[in-house]
């Protein structure tokens, strides 16, 4: 079998590289054999990341089961709870990139001849899916998987029963005892947080994708099963190797509408909407925004998760899973059965015999909760290039919703605003210059709509931002609005008391206002300064594209 590494490591030519091997131990039999990159985002600042070294070790044994040399080297990972509501939150967007671009640089260097990618959370997974689209060697990711919900009074919590908590306390709706009570039992243990979240949704979306192992997304981080997973995933890289099944042969045109509709059946994160494009940007397609309404048109929401309902990662697994809901989507015709995947068979074969266990938490495809998606795409002049909702996680009561603009040129003057009770039933807050280019790094808005929400606000309070919202974030939370403000979109000429209709059933976003008057405020329009003009951060601004896009760099 010839094998990429060959061309460092064989013949009289290849004597140095043999030497550096031998230098750390190898010996020749290792040497000769398919060198595989194991790459271990493993952390002690995140819960997600803190127990990746067993998927790791897990990982290598596979590889040498079947006959590998397993070579780890690390990549960053950035906890976007962490870093909520500070300039930290600039960085985890920015870092996906970081993520791609330094797996490139290690497996390219060094010639690898395939990839186990170890992510868990929110920007790492899709940096670890971008880079393997763009390197094109055979490739599994596995995950570390999510963790336990916790439980209060009978009563399940996770990262956004704290996030909310706060709200209550700051509103008078508990003590700061009772507060602390909630943050010791929200997150029970390691493992990506126990919701719907981004994390959860893209680990489930790799399995739709066809580049993780059946259960990649739902097998409980602390459980025997995903070490077998992480195993298997060593295995099969090592079966991928031989047959020379690449990443783009399974990052098809149809692989990306299966992801999307499961991403709708369940309704996902929005921020799943910012990575699918970007990594089959890197797969070299294009995935435009009106592919997601139209698939949202015709597939059922069957699958309530946290944020949006009360089911946790924990239940869908005991359902039957990413299999089980891909089996009852298969009924309707809403699958492509025929795309390859990382087990080598397609995702049909994978999921034949993985009826739904409990139709209490993936309902039967004929009594959906709905018969559309649980993600919407908004257009209207304030979005004409698009902005995304998760209409699974409004209030019937906000679908439809004109009010006041209450505008704000960050994140941490609205939160002010709404911790100082300035906000008003009714009123539509507006974020700007927390885009990609404006942020810059598309700031992630959990802070100001779990603030609404435990401030008891989320049924009369709409907000809409140029920024993204948190996996977590539910109620009328309108983001990724395109042109932002920083490329001089409409929403940066949006004043006090415009009125802003929202219309979540009818697609549309819009401000009352005819175009002489928008063209008087653009001919008037100043571009502010850069937020940041040194470092990553600035060079990440230059080179950012809209949300539409995926927030790609150009």
């Amino acid at each position: 079998m010839d094998m990429k590494s060959d061309k460092i490591k064989k013949g009289p030519g290849g004597a140095s590289v043999r030497a550096l091997f031998y230098g750390m131990g190898y010996v020749r039999e290792e040497i000769d054999r398919p060198i595989i990159g194991i790459v271990n985002s493993q952390n002690e600042i995140v819960p997600g990341h803190m127990l990746l070294g067993r998927i790791a070790d897990a990982a290598k044994t596979g590889v040498l089961m079947a006959g590998g040399t397993p070579a780890e080297f690390p990549a960053i990972g950035i906890c976007d709870g962490i870093a909520m509501g500070h300039e930290g939150m600039k960085y985890p967007l920015a870092s996906r990139e970081l993520i791609c671009d330094s797996i490139e640089a290690m497996a390219v260097a060094h010639q690898f001849d395939g990839l186990v990618l170890i992510p868990n959370c929110d920007k790492i997974v899709p940096g670890m899916l971008m880079a393997a689209a763009r390197l094109n060697i055979p490739s599994v990711v596995v995950s570390g998987g999510p963790m336990r919900a916790g439980f209060s009074d009978g009563k399940a919590l996770d990262f956004n029963s704290i996030m909310e908590q706060i709200g209550i306390y700051k509103n008078g709706g508990c003590t700061e005892e009772e507060l602390e009570e909630i943050a010791e039992r929200a997150c029970p243990g390691c493992g990506s947080c126990s919701g719907l979240f981004t994390a959860n949704s893209m680990n489930c979306l790799t399995e739709a994708l066809g580049m993780g192992l059946p259960y990649n997304g739902t097998a409980l981080c602390d459980s025997g099963e995903r070490i077998r997973i992480a195993k298997t995933a060593g295995m099969k890289v090592m079966e991928l190797v031989r047959k020379n099944i690449r990443p783009r042969d399974i990052l098809t045109e149809k692989a990306f509408e299966n992801a999307i509709t499961v991403d709708m059946a369940m309704a996902g994160s929005t921020n799943t909407v910012l990575h699918l494009p970007a990594i089959a940007h890197e797969a070299g397609l294009a995935l435009d925004l009106s592919l997601f309404d139209k698939l949202s048109e015709k597939t059922p929401y069957i699958a309530k998760l946290s944020p949006s309902g009360g089911h946790h990662l924990e239940d869908l697994h005991r359902a039957g899973g990413i299999p089980s809901i891909i089996h009852e989507l298969t009924k309707k015709g809403l699958i492509h059965k025929d795309c390859v995947t990382v087990t080598a068979a397609t995702l049909g074969e994978n999921t034949a015999n993985t009826p739904v266990a409990d139709s209490t938490v993936i309902l039967p495809i004929d009594k959906p909760y709905r018969n559309r998606g649980g993600l919407a795409i908004l257009r209207g002049n304030l979005a004409p290039d698009g902005a995304v909702v998760k209409e699974s996680a409004v209030a019937e009561e906000m679908l439809r919703h004109t009010g006041p603009a209450v505008v704000f040129d960050s994140e941490e003057e609205a939160s002010a605003a709404i911790w100082d009770k300035k906000i008003k039933k009714g009123d539509v807050i507006v974020i700007r210059y927390e885009g990609p280019r404006g942020g810059p790094g598309m700031l992630e808005m959990l802070s100001p709509t779990s603030s609404i929400a435990g401030m008891g606000l989320d049924k009369d309070v709409a907000l809409l931002t140029d920024g993204r919202f948190s996996g977590a974030s539910r109620g009328a939370s309108i983001g990724h609005v395109s042109p932002e403000a920083m490329n001089g979109g409409l929403i940066a000429f949006l004043r006090d008391g415009d009125v802003i209709r929202i219309d979540i059933p009818g697609r549309s976003l819009s401000v009352e206002l005819d175009e002489a008057e928008i063209a008087k405020r653009k001919a008037a329009f100043t571009q502010p300064e850069p937020k940041v003009n040194s470092g990553y951060l600035a060079r990440y601004a230059r080179l950012v594209t809209s949300a539409n896009t995926g927030a790609v760099l150009r």
